[in-house]
């Protein structure tokens, strides 16, 4: 999962600075007044989410897969221990009838 999202901070950049030179050599438009920090930001932002979803697909499907595998393991944790207070609630009951 950090490789994933490390991966994707680094197509993030590498979009930043191509906009960023792109923005700076009159190829792309610039900003209005100060903004062209923010305007470079969010161009940025959305040229690299569809880059990264082509370019990091098996990347992501592997994150995913780990996602998968620790919610399965929580599920399983939690109905063994609703399990196992279910046994003990039945015992103590058990217990209390037979008083």
């Amino acid at each position: 999962m950090l490789r994933y999202t490390l991966m994707r901070l680094g197509v993030f950049a590498g979009t930043f600075v191509v906009v960023w030179g792109l923005v700076y050599l009159g190829v792309a438009p610039r900003g209005l007044g100060a903004s062209n920090g923010l305007w470079v930001v969010l161009l940025s932002l959305v040229i690299s989410a569809p880059v990264s979803f082509v370019v990091l697909r098996k990347e992501r499907d592997r994150a995913s897969e780990q996602i998968v595998e620790r919610v399965d393991r929580a599920k399983a944790n939690l109905e063994a221990n609703r399990r196992q207070e279910d046994g003990a609630d039945d015992a103590a009951r058990a217990q209390g009838q037979a008083s």
